[in-house]
């Protein structure tokens, strides 16, 4: 697969410790986005966040959190990103979605590596 030029990234803020049936959300929407065909989906935890709770999470260890945000990106073609948005209604109960214009200047895979 080829993505250069213009194309659309999807993020999507959540808890750590949300859960689609005993999994963790971020495990689901991963999951999801590749049997999406899209391509890629990196999942990234923060080291500390609030959201509209305005409850602070945070790694420290005067105050250790169970919650820590996580932010979840997804860069594809805009017409894929968007006929994507519509899983994460049942996925997301808490926590921010958001779109960006980007410009792909570089995507490459390791040597030898097939797509799945």
């Amino acid at each position: 697969m080829t993505l250069r030029g213009t194309a659309t990234r999807l993020t999507i803020f959540i808890g750590e410790t949300d859960q689609w049936h005993h999994h963790p959300v971020y495990t689901e929407i991963v999951h999801r986005a590749h049997r999406a065909g899209l391509a890629g989906a990196s999942v990234m935890r923060g080291i500390e966040g609030f959201g509209k709770s305005s409850h602070v999470h945070t790694t420290r260890i005067l105050s250790l959190s169970q919650d820590l945000p996580v932010a979840i990106v997804i860069v594809d073609a805009d017409d894929k990103i968007r006929d994507f948005l519509p899983q994460l209604d049942e996925l997301v109960s808490e926590g921010l979605v958001i779109l960006d214009p980007v410009e792909v200047v570089r995507y490459v895979g390791r040597p030898g590596e097939e797509p799945a």
